[in-house]
């Protein structure tokens, strides 16, 4: 067969060639593994449902500390802006109260001026009366003195208002990174309960919790009055019944009730209705009462979990706490050994 007519031989992909081509086919797959690292819809291994529950576990409750910061500095932000309204007020209602007193001198500073081109030796010289003139003079002395005293009130007062003011202008740029801070921790809380949210969605309804918790959960709920009896006192007592009555009720971070609570938000309205006041956070809430070791827990005393002392629960004897748990879940009674213990106060 002639030359002209014989097909080309073709080359055979190896050695070199070979090796890049696989090394561009590798980089590809990995570049389409990762495109997406970051986002909603990122490649990930595969996990167990036991797998998915420990990191929805960690989700929530990294949630739940970002919450107890949001609450935090909601309550700073609170403060703020009831200082820049008391300092805002006090300046106005001083700056009225001087108003008299500065039209006063400006009166006499006007009358003053009209009269002051007259030297008061030529007064005296021509007055028709020498002595009533005198007794004028004695009076507009001691006159000049009470208006010297007004005028060094009057810029003393013009003082402290400014002061004032600079005080407002200082809270209010507190204000302006309180809510730059509540704003930064919502968006952390939301991001992690999507998260958590879509890790969920991930499992069929009998994966999402163990075995033993669905038998928890489903078992007939005490809701009897017997537990309040156990408490050392009426206030206590009273914080009990109340956790009691809100069983069911939703978990909702930055909620304080009634239809819904957090955690600590929960304890809270609980010794609210008790007549004692507890701060929002439960960094705050452990340091609101007498500490007391686990082996002498009494009922009624804030239980706090984690090393962050991110999540706490209302203990109602026997190992046993009414607490709000998460999204996942209702306000319920759990065993306080569930979540890595951190300590307990006595707050009546």
């Amino acid at each position: 067969m002639p030359a002209a007519h014989r097909k080309p031989k073709q080359r055979s992909i190896s050695g070199h060639t070979a090796r890049t081509a696989a090394t561009l086919a590798l980089a590809s797959a990995a570049t389409a593994a990762t495109a997406f690292e970051g986002g909603v819809a990122h490649a990930e291994p595969d996990l167990t449902p036991a797998q998915v529950r420990a990191k929805v576990d960690r989700l929530y409750q990294e949630a739940e500390a970002a919450t107890d910061r949001y609450n935090g500095a909601k309550e700073k932000a609170r403060e703020a802006r009831k200082k820049v309204s008391a300092l805002q007020d006090e300046a106005a209602r001083r700056e009225d109260a001087l108003g008299d007193q500065r039209r006063a001198l400006g009166e006499t500073a006007a009358a003053q001026y009209r009269t002051g081109g007259i030297d008061p030796s030529v007064q005296l010289l021509l007055s028709s009366t020498p002595d009533r003139y005198l007794d004028r003079a004695a009076l507009a002395e001691r006159a000049g003195t009470r208006q010297a005293a007004s005028i060094t009130r009057v810029r003393k007062e013009l003082r402290a208002i400014d002061q004032l003011r600079q005080r407002a202008d200082g809270e209010l740029g507190r204000l302006k990174a309180r809510r730059a801070e509540l704003e930064r921790q919502k968006k952390t809380v939301t991001r992690k309960l999507a998260e958590a949210r879509r890790l969920l969605d991930r499992l069929t309804p009998a994966e999402r919790e163990p075995a033993a918790d669905r038998a928890s959960r489903s078992a007939p709920r005490d809701t009897t009055a017997s537990a309040p009896a156990k408490a050392t006192n009426s206030r206590t007592a009273a914080a009990i019944s109340y956790a009691y009555g809100a069983l069911g009720k939703p978990y909702v971070w930055g909620a304080t009730g009634p239809s819904a609570y957090d955690c600590s938000g929960l304890t809270q309205a609980a010794y609210r209705a008790a007549g004692v006041s507890l701060p929002r956070t439960t960094y705050s809430q452990i340091n609101a009462g007498r500490r007391v070791a686990r082996s002498q827990l009494q009922p009624g005393d804030l239980v706090f979990f984690y090393s962050g002392i991110s999540h706490v629960g209302l203990y109602i004897g026997g190992g046993k706490m009414i607490h709000a748990p998460n999204p996942s879940a209702p306000i319920r009674i759990a065993p306080i050994d569930e979540m890595p213990f951190a300590g307990a106060t006595r707050v009546a």
